[in-house]
């Protein structure tokens, strides 16, 4: 098996998702505000995801020694720089998960539920424990707790490909989509802190970041067809959960619109 094996069986899930109703029912600013105060979640975890990778793909153990391939070593301390450290709107450094609490602040969307969230993490030590606990859609728990779960396995090989097909590859065009809707939808709102986080993520994960994946994933599976299988597998389970994400903060805006 090979990369474009993955990506080929992967081919008709990941349309399903790109194609989601989701898009389009994203019409008021409330509805917009419902789509971020869940999808937050989701810009928080990825990194775990890409810390997980840090932790084992380069050398973060003291006395150090290098490990691994550089050009892995590279491409994950990249990236890692570009999400934790980024240029913002206003010029200056902020993680991708801080332009995200900015632009839900800026287009007065409530950073409540995950900061409750993050602090019962902060409580209970334990992620596992406060999914569980949280007043969370099971759908949110359910995406949540598969990464978490990926990470904690800490299978080099399963971590990537959660990674690349589940966020890197699928952020473009997903991204893309997104931000076409918000453009027509909301036109004479400010969203300017939230356009530019989502062209920020087109950019990079678009340009080289994407590429660079799949050249990890080919160098951690090399000839094993076992690991192969593992990526095929954790990438559709992760497409699975992103549009089971998509279909709760569809299923919420609609409650929402009743209440």
């Amino acid at each position: 098996m090979n990369i474009e094996e993955v990506k080929n069986s992967i081919e008709d899930i990941k349309q399903e998702l790109l194609n989601h109703s989701l898009y389009k029912n994203v019409t008021s600013i409330d509805e917009l505000h419902v789509f971020l105060e869940y999808h937050i979640f989701a810009v928080w975890d990825f990194m775990s995801l890409l810390k997980g990778l840090q932790i084992h793909l380069t050398s973060v153990s003291i006395p150090w020694k290098p490990i691994g391939n550089p050009e892995i070593r590279y491409l994950i301390n990249e990236i890692v720089v570009a999400e934790e450290t980024d240029m913002s709107f206003d010029g200056k450094r902020q993680s991708h998960f801080e332009m995200y609490i900015d632009a839900m602040n800026e287009c007065g969307a409530t950073t409540k539920h995950i900061f409750d969230f993050l602090d019962n993490v902060e409580k209970t030590k334990n992620i596992f424990v406060s999914i569980k606990g949280s007043n969370l859609p099971e759908e949110v728990k359910a995406f949540l707790k598969y990464t978490f779960t990926i990470v904690e396995e800490g299978e080099p090989h399963k971590i990537a490909s959660a990674f690349t097909f589940g966020r890197e590859d699928l952020i473009p065009n997903m991204f893309t989509e997104i931000l076409r809707n918000f453009q027509v939808n909301f036109p004479t709102v400010n969203l300017s802190k939230l356009i530019y986080y989502f062209e920020r993520h087109i950019e990079l994960d678009a340009d080289e970041h994407g590429s660079m994946a799949m050249k990890m994933i080919d160098e951690l599976c090399g000839d094993c067809p076992k690991k192969w299988a593992d990526v095929k597998q954790v990438a559709h389970d992760s497409l699975q959960m992103r549009i089971q994400l998509w279909n709760a903060i569809d299923k919420a805006i609609t409650m929402h619109l009743v209440q």
